[in-house]
């Protein structure tokens, strides 16, 4: 039996290239010819799986826009209610949170199907959704602000679909392997861990609470999750359609990942909602998760490679209206549903008073009458100038 020979030179570069080899067949790229606009029947027929994806992300997104104004809807019901119950106890907020499990389940099977730059702008639809169901359903205004920006954000949506990138890519767990020990992501990685120290540190030990400071955790922890969800969601598909994916340890990896980056994330995103208002934070977290989402996924799964100048414009263009029709939705919005509890006779015409009808919330003497001492005193001291 003859001895086999040692590996040289030459076979760590055949290896290499059969690593290549076997990524590159996991990728098929759009060749613009004739025919082939945004809008032919060969566009459609090339881009089925993608297609797929971005419904599921549609009817995701419009799933927990519902399951948000059930939520609401439920919330609003306890409230009439003389001796209101928990709202965990309430058969309808339930049903929100499940129909929130769908609409999530359809977003995770979105990333399986379909670039991240092409599936995470599509979160402008459940702005938009919500408000629409809130019209229909809960009477809310519609307000002029809120057509226009719907308006924005269905013309960026259609931009969106047609412009993201063209790549057809079957994520396997060698795929997985190969972009996580890359040099590219391996920079990316480090330059968000350094970035993530320096604001975390700002937060706790100099008590910094700015919300851009908020929000931008939330956005580096999001590109993680969206990486993770897109290997996670693509392997499982890989094993449906073609070898099993979930006996190799990077999947399991991927699990962790994004089950951890997922509870921070929501940990730093309701301290953000505790100190301001929904109004400014949605429309500032939809910014930068979505565009931390696009980095992440052209430095980690290359979906950019060999795209043209005028695709890429045109697709951050999309992005700027969908961005612009989400802050147009949410502007102003909750002023509207302030009520006063109080009546203010100052704003009635020729009516003066000389007391304070309604004291500071934040006071101690709220809910207290006032003791008249003032006025008696300014009444007396008017007589005897007289």
């Amino acid at each position: 039996m003859a001895a086999r020979a040692p590996a040289g030179p030459g076979d760590a570069a055949s290896a290499a290239l059969d690593a290549l080899d076997e990524l590159s067949r996991n990728f098929t790229y759009w060749a613009p010819d004739a025919g082939n606009g945004s809008l032919s029947g060969e566009w459609y027929r090339r881009n089925q799986v993608h297609l797929f994806g971005v419904l599921l992300a549609i009817l995701g997104n419009l799933v927990i826009s519902i399951s948000l104004n059930i939520q609401k809807y439920s919330h609003l019901q306890l409230a009439q209610q003389e001796h209101p119950r928990p709202y965990f106890k309430s058969v309808l907020w339930w049903v929100g949170i499940f129909l929130m499990a769908v609409g999530e389940t359809g977003n995770f099977a979105a990333y399986g199907l379909a670039p991240i730059t092409l599936i995470a702008p599509l979160g402008c639809m459940s702005v938009a959704g919500s408000a629409i169901i809130s019209v229909m359903f809960l009477k809310e205004n519609l307000r002029a602000s809120d057509l226009l920006g719907m308006t924005f954000a269905f013309a960026g949506t259609y931009l969106l679909v047609n412009f993201a990138p063209n790549i057809t890519q079957a994520v396997s767990a060698r795929t997985i392997q190969y972009y996580f020990v890359g040099w590219q992501f391996l920079v990316y990685v480090i330059l968000e861990i350094l970035i993530f120290c320096i604001l975390l540190y700002f937060l706790k030990r100099k008590g910094m609470t700015h919300m851009v400071i908020l929000l931008t955790l939330v956005a580096l922890l999001a590109s993680l999750t969206v990486i993770s969800v897109k290997a996670v969601s693509g392997m499982i598909t890989f094993s449906v359609t073609n070898k099993t994916q979930l006996t190799y340890p990077i999947f399991y990896i991927m699990c962790i990942i994004m089950i951890a980056s997922c509870v921070f994330q929501v940990k730093f995103l309701n301290q953000a909602t505790k100190l301001y208002n929904t109004t400014a934070v949605v429309p500032v977290n939809h910014v930068f998760f979505t565009t931390s989402a696009i980095i992440a996924g052209i430095v980690f799964y290359q979906e950019f490679r060999g795209a043209t100048f005028l695709t890429v414009f045109i697709y951050l263009f999309g992005c700027f209206l969908s961005f612009l029709g989400v802050f147009l939705v949410t502007r102003n919005q909750e002023k509207e549903h302030l009520q006063q509890s109080y009546i203010d006779f100052g704003d009635i015409p020729g009516k003066q008073t000389l007391d304070k009808v309604q004291p500071d919330s934040n006071g101690l003497s709220y809910g207290t009458l006032p003791d008249g001492s003032d006025s008696t005193k300014s009444q007396s001291g008017e007589k005897k100038e007289v």
